[in-house]
This record gives structure tokens, sequence and C-alpha cells, in this order.
């Protein structure tokens, strides 16, 4: 695993720009660096050292020099390609699949390359001859790439970080994006919370050539061929097997490989497949006193198949702490609760381990999300009343006071693309209203994403919210976390259940097999795949209710040291230039009488610490100070 970075080359920029970029995200890559400059580009490039120790180093070069490869991930079918190229007359030099890379660049040209691979990956490919840059990255954005692009620069990398070193980068706040965040948590598209700063989507490839930037699309995850015809306990057969095969083929390293651990089913099923193959240390986190913790099932279950498993415990004072470097690490503002879990059980995994495996992608592939049980409630409502009776209906409810269904009325006259859960995640137009400094910025966000409903338009609304969360929330918030948090401290994670050949199989899976009910109406979400879970893992693992890696942070904000924080926060200069502090106020008072708003308070704090690291010299409550990354790296692991 590593990071890499470059740009098209300026007068203006001295020489020594691209190894300053590279240190930038050193923690993506410590154990080795190297650049390639000439008179069109400037290449940097860290390493993290996972397969063929002694070779693999990049910048890596194509016939006679004339095509420059760097890449940030694994390709997990390399040796069938590789053999497939020898076949055609390639000759390697190494046994990296980074080599794989370059001379299927070759071969084949960039589409069908990237048409044979399987795995998590980012790439950039200067090819001399075409005088062009050509950027990859994988087809569900495990692995992150980033590029700005203002008219005049151009510059790429792993991380947005990077590109603070380049004089030629001009850093500003893409201020129109700030009602999408605090509806989203995240941005999902594109567009950066950094003005001119683009990410390369997944599935997703860029040629930048004159002056020019392109961009297409080599992979996309569709639902065009469900099979209605399948049931569950044939889904689960076929699910059981392309588990099987997949963390088999995560398992490839040269150096120390484990898992992460929860109390759920997807990383019990992960790790117990692994330990199959090889004995497999795992790792879990839980805090200090806390009923959230889930170590008495993670350890438990680890005895239980005979796998050694270390158990972790944080407390409020690491987590808040750490806020402001996280937000150092993830770039852009990200205020999902979870990350700072992410990172400790990284930092504790990393003493031991350079490859972590990981159980994300289940509840998007294959149904886990709760939330998904509401469509079954609205498409019956849909079905009963009248369009125009609920329009009225819930115009008549949005004129009252709180009241029991009040909320249900208003969705229920709503199209899927404006009520579903994550498209107002935390604040909806009216909270944005109240809380936004500058009214003018806000706008219906739904309308933002609404291209993603119109793209699997007449399937049914799980199917859609699927849809929906695999092309947002999952890389853009599951997937960004764990590679922040995990790269932070030098670690590899793999995620075995995000894989091409799952998600190929998890596309024709028709609805009932993905959520059912029992017979006394009770819903099973991921029924499919609990059943292929329960032919391998203890039953009582496979039918665990999701947790979702929860956190007592509600009930910290109401501790005074963390309140005091929080409401310094809140009153700061950076809260001045960008909200009602009237409204902040009162937000963070309906918290402590005991009416939650966690997730909306922890929006704005964690944005507001995002801009002092950021922007400290735009504020005189500068956070980058607060941003110790000695303490946090892994150079300080004892």
């Amino acid at each position: 695993m590593c990071g890499f970075t470059g740009y098209i080359n300026q007068d203006n920029i001295p020489k020594d720009t691209i190894k300053n970029m590279a240190q930038r995200i050193k923690h993506r890559g410590p154990d080795d660096d190297g650049f390639f400059q000439n008179e069109d580009v400037s290449m940097g490039f860290r390493r993290l050292s996972i397969i063929d120790l002694a070779n693999g180093h990049q910048p890596m070069f194509g016939d006679n020099d004339t095509d420059v490869l760097t890449f940030n991930g694994e390709i997990y079918n390399y040796k069938d390609l590789q053999k497939e190229l020898i076949e055609a007359g390639q000759e390697f030099d190494t046994d990296c699949d980074s080599e794989v890379l370059i001379r299927g660049y070759e071969a084949w040209g960039p589409k069908k390359l990237l048409s044979k691979l399987r795995g998590m990956f980012a790439f950039a490919i200067y090819d001399s001859k075409k005088h062009q840059v050509f950027g990859a990255r994988d087809h569900f954005g495990i692995k992150p790439m980033y590029y700005y692009d203002d008219g005049k620069n151009f510059m790429w990398g792993s991380e947005i970080k990077a590109f603070l070193a380049n004089p030629n980068f001009k850093k500003e706040i893409n201020t129109k994006l700030l009602p999408v965040h605090l509806s989203f948590e995240f941005i999902p598209s594109a567009e950066t919370m950094f003005k001119n700063v683009y990410k390369v989507m997944p599935g997703q490839y860029f040629i930048y050539k004159d002056g020019k930037t392109t961009t297409d699309t080599f992979y996309k995850y569709n639902y065009d061929h469900i099979d209605d015809s399948q049931t569950i306990d044939s889904d689960a057969k076929k699910i059981e097997g392309l588990v099987d095969d997949s963390v088999k083929v995560h398992m490839a390293s040269d150096v120390p490989l484990g898992s992460f651990l929860s109390s759920g089913v997807d990383s019990s099923y992960v790790l117990n497949e692994a330990a199959k193959i090889k004995p497999m240390q795992s790792f879990s986190l839980g805090f200090n006193g806390s009923k959230y913790s889930e170590l008495s099932w993670s350890t438990k279950f680890a005895k239980e198949i005979g796998q050694k498993n270390t158990a972790t415990t944080i407390d409020g004072d690491d987590y808040f702490d750490f806020l402001p470097t996280m937000m150092y690490y993830m770039d852009e503002p990200l205020s999902n609760p979870s990350a700072p879990q992410l990172y400790y059980l990284s930092h504790s995994a990393r003493k031991d381990l350079i490859v972590s495996l990981s159980g994300e992608g289940a509840d998007e592939f294959f149904g886990g999300y709760n939330t998904y049980l509401e469509a079954f409630t609205f498409e019956k409502y849909q079905k009963m009343v009248p369009k125009f009776v609920r329009t009225a209906l819930g115009k008549m409810a949005s004129m009252f006071p709180r009241f029991h269904g009040r909320r249900f009325l208003m969705r229920g006259a709503e199209p899927l693309y404006e009520r579903y859960y994550r498209v107002n995640y935390v604040f909806d137009q009216h909270d944005r209203d109240r809380v936004l400094k500058d009214k003018s910025l806000n706008f219906d966000t739904g309308e933002y994403t609404k291209h993603i409903f119109d793209e699997v338009a007449g399937k049914d609304e799980v199917t859609q919210e699927q849809y929906f969360d695999i092309n947002t929330w999952l890389p853009f918030d599951i997937l960004h976390k764990a590679d922040r948090m995990s790269m932070a401290n030098s670690l590899e994670v793999r995620t075995p259940l995000v894989d091409k050949e799952v998600a190929a199989f998890a596309q024709t899976m028709p609805t009932k097999t993905r959520i059912t009910f029992d017979k006394d109406g009770n819903p099973i979400t991921k029924a499919a795949f609990r059943k292929a879970a329960a032919s391998q893992v203890p039953k009582v693992v496979a039918d665990k209710e999701k947790l979702g890696f929860p956190s007592p942070i509600a009930q910290w904000i109401k501790e005074p040291k963390y309140h005091d924080r929080i409401e310094k926060a809140f009153h700061s200069d950076i809260a001045k230039k960008f909200f009602n502090v009237d409204e902040l106020d009162y937000i963070l008072k309906e918290h402590m009488e005991g009416k939650s708003s966690m997730q909306k308070i922890f929006t704005i704090y964690t944005f507001i610490l995002w801009y002092g690291v950021y922007f400290p010299e735009d504020t005189n409550m500068n956070y980058n100070k607060e941003v110790d990354l000695h303490k946090y790296s892994r150079e300080s692991i004892a």
C-alpha cells in the first residue's frame, strides 16, 4: 500500500517541490520513496512494502522508459494477468502487481487493462510518447485519488494534503458545498470542499493532455440483471463460495496479516474464513466502562474459533483529543462518529500487522441497513393513498407542531430522492436554513443526488436505496474513513466483501433474497448473506442485530469538559464565519435536555475543527496547533 503524487511542470515550481509533496503523505508509505522528473512532469511515490519486498520500487518504468507508473493498491489477480502477458511476449523484471499494470497498459491499452483488473487500486501513468497522464481508480473507490485543475495548473495525488506543498495550488474552500456537507456529512460527487480539487470517481479514469482533462467510466455497478428465480437458499450457497474465494485472494501478502473483528456477522464471517487458511490474529476495540463496548462479543467469538484476539479500549479524552488530527488525515470534513475508533483499532493492529482484513460492504451489497425497511412501509402507503391526498396531508402536517406521525406524513408526500434517509442524514433543508449564516447558500440537496435515483428509476425502493448507498455512502464515507484511518498508521486494510466478483453476483439478487420476513412478520436484513454466514459461524453471530460500530459520544457531549470544548468551538471565529451561533447554542441545549442532536453537533464541530486545521490563517482559533502528528503517527507506537 502506498501513496503517490505528481504535477505538470511549470516554470515557477522549484524542483524539490515533488519531494515536499510526497513527504506530506509519508504515512501512506514509510518504507521507501522514489521520484521521476523530466521536462513535462514530476512524479513522487511513497511505498509501504507488501508484495515482493526486495523489488517493486516506484516510479516503475515500461519499455524504453517511455511510460512511468505510480500505483497504490493491490491487484489480486495479477498472477493470472502476468501469465497472460508473458504468453503474449511481455518480459517481467519483478514479481510485483505494479509491473502487471505498466506491462498491461503497453500491451492492451487503458480500457482493456482496466476491464481485466480485480483489486483495489489508484494509479497514474505518464505516457511520454503521447505526452499525457492517465489515471484510474478502482471499481468501488476503496483507494483514493484526486486531481487539481484550475485551467492553468494540473496535479494529482492519493491525498489532497499533498497539494499544499505546491506553490501553484490555490487553497480555497468550496463554500457552495457546505449545505451538501451538512446534509450528507460528505460530498456525494466528484467535487470536494476545496475549489478546483476533484475526486476521481469509483470506476473512472482520466486523461490529461494538451491542457485539458477528460474523464470516462470503465465500471458501473447496476441492477440490470436481477434474477427473480433466485431463492434465499440458492443465493446463500453462491455467497458461501464467493466469500470463500474472495477471502483467499485477499490474503496474498509477504508481510504479517490479520483481521479486524467487531461483534457483527460481517467481520466475524471474514475472520472465520481466513482462519481456515492460516492462524489469524484479530483486533477489536471497545470503550472503558461503556455499554457500547462490543468486546465481550468479539473476544468470545475469537476464542470460540481458536484465534488470538487483541482488545483495545479508549475513553473520551482519547476520542476528543484526536479529532483535530483526524480532520487533517481525512482531507475533507467527515463527521462519521466511528472514524476515531477505526484510527485506534488500526493503531493497535499496526503493532503486530502490516495488512488487516475488514468486513465493510456487506450491508450495501446484501441489504443490511435497517433504514431499507422503511421502503416497504412507504410503498404500501403509496399504493393505498392517492398522491394528491398524500401531498395534502404532508402540507397540513408541516403546518402543525410536532406530533406522532407528523414526519411520516411529510415524508410520505415526497419522492424517494427527497425522502431517503441518507439525503438528509444530518440537516434537512429547514434545519440548514436556520443554522447557515449565509442563507443564500442553502438549496435542495435532494436535487444534487437525484440523478443517482434516476439511474435506477423503475426498480423497487429497496433496490434504489441500496444503489444510492453503493454510489455514495460506501465510497465517500465507509471506505474513505477506512482508508484514511488505517493509512494514518501505515496499515493496509483489505475488504473482501467489497470485491468485483462478489458485486457481480450481488447485483443479480432479487430484493426477496436481500431482505425478507419471518413467519411472525419480523424483518430479516441481509437474509441470504446471513444464511451463508450461519453455515460457517455460530448462528447467534450470524443473526446478531447490526450495531454499526457505536460509540458513547452522545453521552460524552453532555459531560462538562467535552461540552465546554464544543461550546468554545461554537463561539469561535470559524463558527461565526459560517453559522448562526444562536442556533448552534440551541442545538447544544436541546441535546443537553435529552433531545438527541448528537449527529448535528458532531457535524458542525468537526467542520470547525477541519477548517481550523486547513485554514489556520483565516482564524484566531488555530486548530492546526492541536494537530500532533507525532503523537498519533506510527513512529510513536511503542
